[in-house]
């Protein structure tokens, strides 16, 4: 481990480039018995219905029972875009690519010379300990398990996920690893399975700095039943005005999911945040969970990256399982820099 060197000021200017890049997710309807083949693009469609009001009335409106009936005569009128299966195909499939990339150590802007010098150290160590092989096996494990499905993966009575990569440049050739993604726990990382463990290797490898890049081809299949609703990322409506309240996000009108989304769910491996955590959290530097309003590593517990940092990328030691989490964070990159204010 270097030995720590007292930074002075802390970088203004620190960014780190994403080394785990996926591509939008593009979306197919196909059936289960029959992959690939026979499979058509999913299109989105526009319904306008008639809806009822069930929002929590006021402290007034429940206690006069004229006022209730007022409201819920209401209509609630919308217009939402929506996607399902067609007739005659039970499976969803969706498809994308990932390109894992080496150069986590070195910053792609720094503006204090000591610093980059200190972290590159602290990173380089890091790697020759641990071969990235850890936050791989996560990885890897998070696009075995279908975790990146999100809501479609709930209720699918099966789900494959195929994985192909490609051995060299100018060859054909590829290997291709083939996952029944209910084999693999969304709450834990510790199958031992020989195929995961080739995928994570790969992943490992190139992080490493051994391999320049590598293109995985994600490819799963989720049965979910003939006609049913499946389920593309949503847009954020910023036009309050617009009469449509629900926007789904398509691709050359291909119903698609976000690269943001597919790479929030395969960072989901904090489970470091806390002793005994019962699931993983994705990797972000308050570990923030939007939907429960919780930020779980808090400054005042010096438990958030920005502390941790400090201390890994000046060369001061810390806990494992702190390496392990600021280590994905780099891999995850972003705008790291100290304000003088």
């Amino acid at each position: 481990m270097a030995k720590k060197v007292e930074v002075d000021p802390f970088p203004s200017v620190l960014a780190f480039e994403k080394k785990l890049v996926p591509s939008d997710g593009r979306m197919f309807a196909a059936k289960f018995a029959d992959r690939g083949s026979n499979e058509v693009p999913l299109r989105l469609h526009e319904k306008s219905v008639r809806g009822t009001i069930s929002n929590r009335l006021s402290s007034k409106q429940e206690n006069d029972p004229a006022k209730i009936d007022a409201e819920v005569e209401k209509a609630n009128l919308q217009t939402v875009d929506s996607c399902s299966l067609p007739a005659g195909y039970d499976t969803l499939k969706l498809q994308f690519t990932l390109k894992v990339l080496c150069g986590v150590q070195e910053p792609c802007a720094c503006n204090v010379a000591s610093f980059q010098v200190t972290c590159r150290d602290a990173v380089n160590d890091y790697i020759s300990r641990t071969s990235f092989q850890e936050l791989a096996n996560r990885y890897a494990t998070n696009l075995a398990n279908g975790r990146f499905l999100w809501r479609n993966r709930v209720g699918a009575e099966q789900v494959r996920v195929v994985i192909s990569v490609e051995e060299a440049k100018a060859s054909d050739k590829k290997t291709v690893y083939d996952f029944d993604a209910y084999e693999f726990d969304l709450r834990s990382f510790d199958n031992k399975s020989t195929k995961l463990k080739e995928l994570a290797d790969l992943i490992a490898v190139t992080l490493s700095g051994k391999r320049p890049s590598i293109l995985l081809d994600v490819v799963a299949y989720a049965q979910m039943g003939e006609g049913q609703d499946v389920y593309p990322s949503e847009e954020l409506v910023s036009e309050k005005g617009d009469k449509k309240s629900k926007f789904l996000y398509s691709v050359d009108g291909i119903a698609a999911m976000h690269s943001q989304k597919l790479g929030n769910a395969i960072r989901t491996i904090d489970t470091w945040y806390m002793n005994k955590a019962e699931r993983p959290i994705a990797i972000e530097a308050y570990g923030s969970v939007t939907n429960l309003g919780v930020a779980y590593r808090k400054p005042r517990d010096k438990t958030d990256f920005y502390t941790l940092f400090d201390q890994f990328g000046c060369g001061t030691k810390i806990e494992p399982n702190e390496e392990h989490y600021v280590m994905a964070m780099l891999v995850r990159g972003g705008v790291f820099g100290k304000s003088s204010k």
